[in-house]
């Protein structure tokens, strides 16, 4: 006979592998959006599974529901999650990780209406999209918009702060 230990296993960052944010902009009913999309190469020790169950981790830890909720960040202060909007950079805080990207202009634009942008943080590993280097868009909608990746991520509007209050 044998038998499943209950106890939780120590989150382990090396687990994650390579995270990257990318920003990008998209048509919405109400006008351009400004996206944020998370995700890692699934390069960790473990590899892409590994990747996948370090993140949920990651983000279940951090009061972030995976699937098709989305969580207006503005309407929860205690959120261990933050962007900062500066210099052409996007920066995204929270435990374990802290990631920078520099964004396009329309992707500036469209924040500063909205003053948030929606947060995508994929718990599947996208290990075809290499930090600095570009995506075709097509890959970018292939992956971004599969039900697989959407419904399986945290959904997030995050509010914009900038240094400048």
């Amino acid at each position: 006979m044998t038998s499943t230990s209950s106890e939780t296993r120590p989150f382990r960052a090396v687990d994650l592998g390579t995270l990257a944010v990318m920003a990008f902009s998209g048509e919405a009913p109400d006008g351009d959006m400004p996206y944020l999309l998370a995700y890692s190469l699934g390069d960790g020790e473990g590899g892409p599974g590994a990747s996948t169950v370090a993140i949920e981790e990651l983000l279940r830890n951090n009061g972030l529901p995976v699937g098709d909720t989305l969580l207006d960040g503005s309407r929860q202060p205690s959120l261990p999650l933050t962007l900062l909007v500066e210099a052409g950079q996007a920066v995204v805080t929270m435990p374990y990780l802290n990631a920078q990207c520099v964004v396009p202009p329309e992707w500036l634009a469209a924040v500063g209406e909205r003053g948030y942008a929606y947060f995508l943080f994929a718990t599947r590993a996208w290990p075809e999209a290499e930090p600095g280097r570009p995506v075709a868009p097509e890959s970018l909608a292939a992956f971004a918009g599969d039900e697989e990746t959407l419904l399986s991520a945290a959904h997030v509007l995050l509010p914009a702060r900038s240094l400048r209050g």
